[in-house]
């Protein structure tokens, strides 16, 4: 079974908006405006067994539909910047969710996970100057989009790769 993660789908129109944040800085690999999403639980690779475990498992979440907005782009990796993001505004609905997922991933044996900062990745940098990244933060740091629906979660498979996609949606949980 391929590399497996639990995440919230981001609409085309604000990943629209959060690709026009794409260019002026050098050593980005940017992601797909068609891969955006917000990883709530990175699960690896399992074994077809464990697979489909925690797809039955994820299958028996009943949690409320809610909205996400985006608030700020910022970077992982302090003076060795290796990643651009834009956070997720602070949601209750968000974080129930993604504790319910980890507890599930836990009893299935899977090990935790390190804190939850919720986030859609834009760019994974290489060689890029905390310099030129605070510029570009400078810049861009102000950004907002638009409040949007989260009908459901989803369980996403990648191939082993670079890192950025290409997803395949393996099952989609609707959220009541």
């Amino acid at each position: 079974m391929p590399r497996l993660f639990t995440a919230i789908e981001i609409p085309p129109e604000v990943g629209l908006g959060l690709s026009l944040l794409r260019g002026g800085l050098s050593g980005a690999r940017w992601i797909d405006p068609e891969n955006y999403h917000v990883t709530l639980r990175f699960v690896g690779d399992v074994d077809d067994a464990t697979a489909r475990d925690i797809m039955l498992m994820l299958g028996q979440v009943r949690r409320p539909a809610f909205d996400l907005t985006l608030d700020g782009i910022d970077q992982f990796g302090g003076h060795k910047p290796r990643a651009v993001f834009a956070a997720v505004k602070a949601n209750a609905a968000l974080m129930e969710l993604q504790a319910e997922q980890e507890r599930i991933m836990q009893r299935l044996g899977l090990g935790a996970e390190r804190n939850f900062k919720p986030h859609v990745t834009l760019a994974r940098l290489r060689d890029a100057s905390s310099r030129q990244v605070a510029d570009y933060l400078a810049m861009r740091g102000p950004y907002r989009s638009p409040t949007f629906h989260v009908p459901r979660f989803v369980l996403f498979s990648s191939r082993d790769s670079v890192g950025g996609g290409p997803y395949l949606v393996e099952a989609a949980y609707p959220l009541l």
